[in-house]
């Protein structure tokens, strides 16, 4: 018989360490961005400044994680999708979206298990807000 344990947290928000190792994952990922040579074509459609990409993606975890809903609570429902409309959501986009997170993940220590599950979880999301042909 294969039984699951019960998770210590009741979120994902709380076994992450809450508001502040979420600003401390999102501040890593727009630096990684901002740095590395491996993210420069995400990097390039996020305009001059990341000041309000790092604002709306630390409102949008907090909620998307189980915490407060910061995100919702100044604009509505996320409609992911919609919002990503403009920009080219490619399978590269995709992918380096989904790496520069995942180090920022293995960077600001974000548990292992919990890391197993946000990539999954940003993986599905990702690829179904692909909005180009490849």
């Amino acid at each position: 018989m294969n039984i699951e344990e019960k998770s210590a947290f009741a979120t994902p928000f709380e076994w992450i360490g809450g508001e502040a190792k979420v600003q401390e994952l999102v501040t890593r990922f727009y630096d990684l961005m901002d740095l590395e040579p491996a993210y420069a074509g995400l990097r390039a459609v996020h305009g001059a400044t990341l000041d309000d990409a790092r604002q709306k993606l630390f409102w949008f975890l907090c909620g998307w994680l189980g915490g407060p809903q910061h995100y919702t609570e100044r604009f509505g429902h996320p409609r992911l999708k919609q919002r990503h409309m403009p920009f080219k959501v490619n399978l590269l986009g995709r992918d380096q979206w989904l790496a520069c997170m995942a180090q920022a993940m293995a960077e600001v220590g974000v548990p292992e298990g919990l890391q197993a599950k946000l990539k999954a979880s940003f993986l599905q999301t990702a690829d179904w807000m692909r909005n180009q042909p490849e």
